[in-house]
């Protein structure tokens, strides 16, 4: 019999790319707008100084806390992007955000501890805490803010039960919604002088448009940042991300990372350093993102899509399905099976209120994009 702890939602935009991928082995073209993975390839730099440590011939453990020299070039990064000094030594190498999510849950939080999320949010958040015998308190966005969850639905959570910690996510997914920078700053201000612990999910940096993104370290040195190369860097499959931890969690994340996972792969870490001189091949597949967004935009009220979330940055589009839908769930299958689209119902992201919406990814080909929208107007005009 399986634990109790294992008793959590499955993450449904994986269980849609199944299908997909099965309908794929038939013989079907399946075009894919489920998952939140770059069609691009990682950088020319990253790939060859992967395959120059692979004629090297040695790929070994690191430290738990990752190679200095990948560390040293993050803490630079944070100087060019955001004018930030951080401390290489406050970094912490992971495999991929995921890993980050658990070693930061595990450092900083105790079973019992009530943690805000915004609903819709990443479904892996809440699952993961769950699992881990915390308690995941979402709390609802709508258009009414932008899906943006503010400081005032922060405060208005904590005083009606203490809260040990906040998840911020900007970018976020499903939404797409960026924080503004001076709400941003009251979420971080209200959480340090409640001593709410505050994490802010910024693998999504790199990829706004319009709204510039902030990294919640411009407004205290509490706050964890959970970043990866997995969006803005075209590196999924390479499994390799960062935190920057508050020196009082340091040693304790690093100890867990130690029986967790020993260290995150060598190859992906050098490979890592050097995708930061990859920026004018990464600024080239992010003005393809542009391009889409503006054709979703544009799309998605053609085919009676509704409620549509801000498309601010990361490569969503969350929206409401057309009047007339039997339901999110029945809505993605069908256009899976008549049309060969995958997309992601909402449910993923919102418990709740989530059979009304779908997730739409754009992080395909443009040309992919605009033959799957295509294909889903035939199905209403059929």
């Amino acid at each position: 019999m399986a634990s109790k702890r294992s008793d959590i939602d499955p993450f449904r935009a994986m269980d849609v790319l199944a299908e997909a991928n099965r309908m794929i082995a038939r013989g079907d073209r399946v075009l894919s707008l489920a998952v939140g993975q770059p069609a691009a390839p990682a950088p020319q730099i990253a790939r060859d100084a992967a395959r120059s440590m692979l004629d090297h011939g040695r790929i070994a453990y690191t430290d738990a806390l990752g190679r200095q020299d990948l560390r040293e070039r993050i803490a630079r990064h944070y100087a060019d992007a955001y004018g930030q000094t951080v401390d290489a030594a406050q970094i912490m190498i992971t495999t991929g955000s995921s890993a980050g999510f658990n070693l930061t849950f595990l450092a900083a939080f105790d079973p019992g501890d009530r943690i805000a999320l915004a609903a819709p949010g990443y479904p892996a958040y809440r699952n993961i805490l769950r699992a881990l015998g915390l308690v995941p308190v979402e709390i609802e966005v709508d258009r009414t803010t932008g899906y943006i969850l503010t400081a005032e639905h922060l405060r208005a959570a904590h005083e009606e039960h203490r809260l040990a910690g906040v998840l911020i996510a900007s970018p976020a997914n499903p939404t797409g919604t960026v924080t503004p920078r001076d709400e941003l700053r009251r979420l971080v201000e209200y959480a340090d002088a409640e001593n709410i612990r505050f994490v802010s999910d910024e693998i999504y940096h790199g990829l706004a448009y319009g709204r510039a993104e902030a990294t919640a370290l411009e407004f205290s040195d509490r706050p964890i940042i959970v970043n990866s190369f997995s969006k803005y860097y075209c590196m999924t499959g390479w499994r390799i991300g960062w935190l920057i931890l508050p020196k009082a969690l340091l040693r304790a994340a690093e100890r867990i990372g130690q029986s967790l996972y020993i260290s995150a792969p060598e190859l992906s870490q050098v490979a890592a350093t050097a995708v930061f001189d990859a920026a004018a091949e990464l600024d080239v597949v992010r003005d393809g993102y542009v391009q889409n967004r503006d054709l979703i935009a544009s799309r998605l009220p053609e085919l009676n899509f509704r409620d549509i979330a801000p498309i601010d940055g990361a490569f969503y589009a969350y929206a409401a399905i057309p009047e007339g839908e039997s339901g999110a769930t029945q809505f993605a299958a069908d256009i899976l099976q008549r049309c060969h689209v995958a997309i992601t119902p909402g449910t993923d992201f919102d418990t709740r209120r989530g059979e009304n919406f779908v997730r739409l990814s754009y992080a395909c080909d443009h040309a992919t994009l605009a033959e799957a929208l295509d294909r889903i107007a035939d199905r209403r005009a059929g």
